[in-house]
């Protein structure tokens, strides 16, 4: 790689690790046709993207959030968080509907079969055949 264009990034990003792995992320965004913001001087993608990053036309910051957005497999969403207000009146409104729940007990029930029904299914079962494989 051109070390003059590496020596230059090293002011914007110290770490080198981090340098190789956001300039290589670049790289790979501009090889599947993400516009460039310098002439490419007939420069292959990874020295593009780190004379980027050193003439500051793209943001360090900005290409970490990418990388870590493009890695991410399940993203969190924020939602707002309801105001005390409304989950105090929810939390009368739930106690009163449970306490009313507790005075009477929830049936419960299950598929029922007599053992007529029983033998006769298993009856209806065709064995499988036997074959040379076995």
């Amino acid at each position: 790689m051109a070390r003059v264009t590496v020596e230059d990034c090293i002011d914007k990003v110290e770490n080198r690790f981090e340098l190789v792995l956001l300039a290589s992320h670049r790289a790979r965004l501009v090889s599947q046709g993400a516009a460039i913001t310098i002439d490419r001087d007939n420069d292959k993608n990874p020295v593009v993207a780190l004379r980027e990053i050193a003439e500051e036309t793209l943001s360090p910051d900005d290409l970490k959030e990418d990388l870590i957005h493009s890695l991410q497999k399940h993203v969190e969403v924020d939602e707002p968080e309801p105001d005390p207000a409304s989950l105090a009146a929810a939390g009368a409104v739930a106690s009163t509907e449970s306490d009313a729940d507790e005075d009477q007990p929830e049936a419960v029930t299950f598929d029922q079969m007599s053992e007529e029904e029983l033998l006769a299914g298993i009856e209806g079962l065709v064995p499988p055949e036997k074959s040379d494989d076995y």
